[in-house]
C-alpha cells in the first residue's frame, strides 16, 4: 500500500509559478461516473482533444458496477491511444476499521453525547482520491522516485475534472497546486448531468452508475434502496460496516458520539430509506426531451400541431 501525504504548494518549490501555455501533460481524473465517463467518450469521439492519460483512484470499496465501468472505459481509452492508470492509497473500508491505521475522517452522521447532531469531517476524498491522483501526476511530470515529491520548473499538468453545469458550485481554487492547472470541459460545453445522461444513453452507455463507495454517507435513499433491492451482498457489507463504526472501529468517534451512515442517525438496517425525498421525486419526473428522444413527439407530425414551426392559421380567408 502506498503511504504518503500530498505535497502542499509551498513544498513544491521547484514547480512552475503558474500554468504553462502548453501543458506538459493532459490528464483526465476518472471517477467512472456519469460526468467523467462522458468526458472520456467525448475525447475518444473527437469532440474534445484526447488527454494523454486518464487516472482512476481506487478506494478499494467501490461497487462492482463501478469496477465493471472502469474496465470498460479503460479498454476504450487504451484502444484510442490514451494511457490508463489505476492508483490507490489503500482500502478505505479496511483502514477505517483498523485502529493501527492513520485515521482519515469520513463524514459520518453523528449523535453527540448530549443528544445533538453532528457530522464527521470529510477527509476520505483527499486521502483516497486526490492524494494518489496527484502523486501519479507528479510522477508523470518527472518527479524523482521513490516519493515523487518535487516537480521541475515549467512542468504543468492540465487536469480535466468532470463537473457539469449543475455542479458549478463545486468549482474552487482552494488548495490549488502549482503543478496542476484545472480545467472543466463540461462547463465549457454547457453540459448538465442530464445532458451527459442523454449523451451516454444515445451511445450505449446508459447504464453508467453513480461513482461512490459502497458505504458512502452521502448516498441518498434511492442509492440505499438500490443496494438493498438489487445488490444484496453490497447492502449487507454496508450494514455490517455501519454497525462496526458504532462498536469503536472508527477510531476516535466513540469518545465524541455514535456514528451512522444514514442521515436519520439510526442503524442502516432499519433506516427510513423507503421515504422518497422531494428532490428525488423531482428527479424522477419525466423530462419532455427524454420522452421525445425515446418515443418521438407525443402529438405526431400533424400539420396543425408541428412543434417545429408556427401553428397553421385555419381561419376563413387566411392565406
Amino acid at each position: 500500500m502506498m503511504q504518503h501525504t500530498d505535497v502542499p504548494p509551498a513544498a513544491a518549490d521547484d514547480a512552475a509559478a503558474g500554468p504553462a501555455r502548453e501543458p506538459a501533460l493532459r490528464a483526465l481524473s476518472l471517477g467512472a461516473g456519469v460526468q467523467s465517463t462522458t468526458l472520456a467518450l467525448l475525447a475518444i469521439d473527437g469532440a474534445l482533444p484526447k488527454p494523454d492519460v486518464a487516472i482512476f483512484a481506487d478506494t478499494g470499496w467501490e461497487p462492482a458496477a463501478v469496477y465493471r465501468q472502469v474496465d470498460r472505459i479503460a479498454e476504450a481509452l487504451i484502444g484510442a491511444g490514451v494511457e490508463f492508470h489505476r492508483v490507490s492509497n489503500g482500502n478505505l473500508r479496511a483502514d477505517a476499521l483498523d485502529p493501527q491505521h492513520r485515521y482519515a475522517s469520513v463524514p459520518y452522521f453523528v449523535r453527540n453525547p448530549d443528544g445533538s447532531d453532528g457530522m464527521g469531517r470529510r477527509q476520505c476524498t483527499s486521502e483516497y482520491k486526490l492524494a494518489p491522483i496527484n502523486r501519479k501526476v507528479r510522477e508523470l511530470l518527472g518527479a524523482e522516485p521513490p516519493h515523487y515529491r518535487r516537480v521541475k520548473r515549467g512542468q504543468v499538468c492540465e487536469q480535466w475534472i468532470g463537473f457539469s453545469t449543475d455542479e458549478i458550485g463545486r468549482v474552487s481554487d482552494k488548495d490549488q497546486l502549482l503543478y496542476i492547472h484545472k480545467r472543466y470541459p463540461l462547463l465549457e460545453l454547457g453540459m448538465s448531468r442530464k445532458d451527459c445522461e442523454r449523451w451516454l444513453s444515445a451511445r450505449g452507455w446508459g447504464d453508467t452508475a453513480k461513482s461512490a463507495c459502497i458505504g458512502c454517507p452521502f448516498h441518498g435513499n434511492r442509492q440505499w434502496r438500490d443496494l438493498r433491492d438489487n445488490h444484496p451482498a453490497e447492502w449487507a457489507d454496508a450494514v455490517d460496516f455501519d454497525a462496526a463504526i458504532r462498536r469503536g472501529g472508527a477510531r476516535g468517534l466513540p469518545l465524541h458520539g455514535r456514528a451512522f451512515l444514514h442521515r436519520s442517525r439510526v442503524p442502516l438496517s432499519i433506516a427510513p430509506i423507503d421515504r422518497v425525498t422531494r428532490r428525488e421525486h423531482q428527479e424522477n419526473q419525466t423530462d419532455i426531451f427524454d420522452q421525445i428522444a425515446e418515443l418521438g413527439d407525443p402529438d405526431g407530425c400533424s400539420p396543425y400541431g408541428c412543434r417545429s414551426g408556427q401553428p397553421a392559421n385555419t381561419q376563413k380567408g387566411a392565406a
